[in-house]
């Protein structure tokens, strides 16, 4: 009988090599989990995250191959060999009896643990499904990069290939590579292997600067120039064959998170500025679509990688050792299970040392001594090999070059250990405590220090977060806190920000005061924002006028010049403040004025805002006189703008017979409709 397909020979092996590797893979995450506890640098876990899994893969092969040989086709002369070396002789018994004796049984036979019958070809079925699907899987993803390499992309814009082939050759590369735009994307990625494409959003980047360009795209570079689209498919093919073990999967999302540690501190390494690509990664988090065969400047735990870059991972140090306890009870489980697994594959080590336990002439205790020993002895070969990959990595990236002639160049070490600490220490001496992941990053990037907040404390300010954010990002220092407050200011937290947004300086308070005017925080805030400046307080005082700070506001609201005041003065006109403004507002111009003046009309400047509010133009004044009317008053003018007494409407009288007409006889016709 065959299992699909399989003899079974190859069938019970290959089964007993799927069922153990569920304690293997769990033993080898426990390895890397305990390695990467100790180890900070990005590219050494990252190593040995990439061994962890290469170990993964080999570990059921090496089964397969041990429980293959391990038949009886090539047990049968190395079981001789041993009975004979332990002095093991025949007995008396019959030679049929001996041969039944040392005749292994079935599950000898398949060298796999003891299954009820028919379970090995469901688990092989189970298995083979499972491969179908995700190479399936893989195929459609892989794809899904052809139809972008075909279909979706454009070349990209002169300059910005330019700054990227600038990059090139900061990083050593040598490759051929293309840099297109792509409308599926909204984030930088890079595709393919052999020939690698950046491929860049048609318009995900407007909202960042030049130098955070630079970063992603240089992030994007480094993943070629470390091939990593390489380790990525060899890690699609281990995630296939190997999907039901979840610790393939940790280990593998262990891989590409190391992955993009190692090239943020490229892009940081060659570009700097590393709030400003923090920034950059926290903005396209919120823009993130790219398949998962690309590799993206915004992928895999964006959280974390912020952190890290801004010198702030320690925080998590209680969760690492939290971490690595229940790693060690994980192994214990391992272990234990491990331990349950091999008793059931006893028979198997059993006729591979050549001592059968019932009828051979070694006692029970010698033959599990003989037994236990080699599994036991191969765990240690498998931990100094982890070990040793953890000691070498800190040496090896000593030497490593400069970034312009390797792989690694980028990979800078995190700040010391202490820096870290102190910053998140620091904030706790001074209050801020329980910060959120979001705080911490934002107090990070924006350089809010302790010392900052303690001289904020210290000038009798206890601002939130945001607001300590806001008050940085603003540039407020307590030297300028200090400054408002001996010009006689008690401001708020809000009042600070604003003012140092719209430029509110000592210099500029010390002017307003020389020149009699003297500000409330609010009142020296809209002054900055409508630009009023001490030279226009000037030219209004030459003129004469002399308005409060809300006046101020007001006439620069209006486009109130001193230009503008020169000549309604010279029009004859003296208005106040307030009048200057309502003048300015409903459009009263010193050509107006005069034209008014010039039509007999020399009105106040409440008649003259009253004038063109109705919209008494002075077209309408002298078809009125035409008209016949005689000589009206302003008031009449306005009254009759108002009750719609048009020359039209006074025409039309005339041609129904009507004589005499003064205004009150045709506002008395117009409001009664007559015609």
């Amino acid at each position: 009988m065959t299992h699909l397909g399989l003899s079974p020979d190859l069938a019970g092996p290959l089964c007993g090599a799927l069922l153990h590797f569920l304690w293997q893979g769990l033993a080898l995450a426990f390895l890397l989990s305990a390695a990467l506890s100790v180890v900070r640098r990005a590219a050494v876990r990252y190593v040995l995250a990439v061994a962890t899994l290469v170990l993964m893969l080999a570990a059921p092969a090496a089964t397969f191959l041990v429980l293959h040989h391990s038949a009886p086709g090539s047990g049968a002369r190395p079981v001789a060999v041993l009975a004979e070396r332990e002095g093991l002789r025949a007995s008396s018994s019959p030679a049929g009896e001996r041969e039944h004796e040392f005749q292994p049984s079935a599950d000898q036979r398949s060298g796999s643990p003891a299954l009820p019958e028919g379970t090995e070809v469901w688990l092989l079925e189970f298995w083979l499904a499972g491969v179908i699907i995700l190479s399936v899987r893989a195929f459609g993803g892989l794809c899904l990069l052809e139809r972008l390499r075909r279909r979706e992309m454009s070349l990209v814009s002169a300059e910005l290939e330019a700054m990227a082939r600038a990059l090139e050759r900061r990083l050593g590369l040598r490759r051929a590579i293309r840099y297109c735009q792509c409308r599926m994307l909204d984030a930088p990625a890079v595709i393919g292997w052999l020939r690698p494409v950046v491929l860049l959003p048609v318009s995900g980047l407007t909202g960042l600067s030049p130098e955070q360009i630079a970063a992603v795209v240089a992030h994007e570079l480094a993943h070629i120039r470390r091939h990593d689209a390489f380790v990525n498919l060899f890690q699609t093919g281990a995630e296939t064959l190997l999907f039901y073990q979840p610790a393939v999967w940790w280990v593998s999302g262990q891989i590409r998170a190391e992955r993009e540690h190692c090239c943020d501190d490229v892009a940081v390494s060659v570009c700097g500025g590393v709030p400003d690509y923090a920034r950059a990664l926290m903005l396209m988090e919120e823009w993130r679509r790219a398949p998962q065969l690309a590799m993206a400047a915004n992928g895999s735990r964006l959280r974390s990688r912020v952190l890290r870059l801004l010198g702030m991972e320690t925080q998590h140090n209680r969760a690492r050792s939290l971490g690595f306890a229940a790693a060690s009870l994980c192994l214990a489980f391992v272990l234990l299970a491990g331990t349950g697994l091999l008793g059931t594959a006893r028979s198997l080590f059993d006729m591979a040392a050549g001592l059968p336990m019932a009828r051979s002439g070694m006692t029970l205790e010698r033959t599990q001594a003989g037994r236990v020993a080699r599994p036991r002895g191969s765990a240690p070969a498998s931990a100094t090999g982890l070990a040793g990959l953890a000691e070498a990595g800190p040496q090896s990236a000593k030497s490593t070059p400069a970034p312009s002639t390797g792989d690694s160049a980028g990979d800078q070490e995190p700040a010391p250990q202490k820096e870290k600490e102190s910053f998140i220490t620091g904030l706790n001496s001074v209050g801020l405590k329980n910060l959120t992941a979001d705080q911490l990053i934002g107090l990070k990037v924006q350089g809010v220090t302790p010392d900052y907040v303690r001289h904020i404390h210290a000038a009798g300010l206890n601002p939130t977060v945001d607001e300590l954010i806001g008050m940085k990002v603003q540039g407020v220092t307590p030297d300028y806190i200090n400054s408002m407050r001996a010009y006689g200011f008690k401001p708020s937290v809000d009042e600070l920000i604003g003012m140092k947004v719209q430029g509110v300086t000592p210099e500029y308070l010390s002017a307003m005061h020389a020149l009699g005017v003297d500000l409330t925080p609010d009142e020296a805030i809209g002054m900055r924002v409508q630009g009023v400046t001490p030279e226009y307080i000037r030219a209004l005082h030459a003129e004469g006028v002399e308005p409060k700070p809300d006046e101020l506001i007001g006439l620069k609201v209006q486009g109130v010049t001193p230009e503008y005041v020169h000549a309604i003065h010279a029009a004859g006109l003296k208005p106040g403040v307030d009048e200057l403004i309502g003048m300015k507002a409903q459009g009263v111009t010193p050509e107006y004025a005069r034209e008014m003046q010039a039509a007999g009309l020399n009105a106040t400047v409440d008649q003259f805002i009253g004038l063109r509010v109705q919209g008494v133009t002075l077209e309408f004044v002298r078809a009125l006189s035409a008209a016949g009317l005689g000589k009206l008053g302003i008031d009449d003018y306005i009254t009759a703008k108002t009750m719609g007494i048009t020359p039209e409407f006074i025409e039309k009288a005339r041609k129904h017979g009507i004589r005499d007409l003064t205004l009150e006889k045709l506002i008395g016709l117009k409001q009664a409709g007559v015609f």
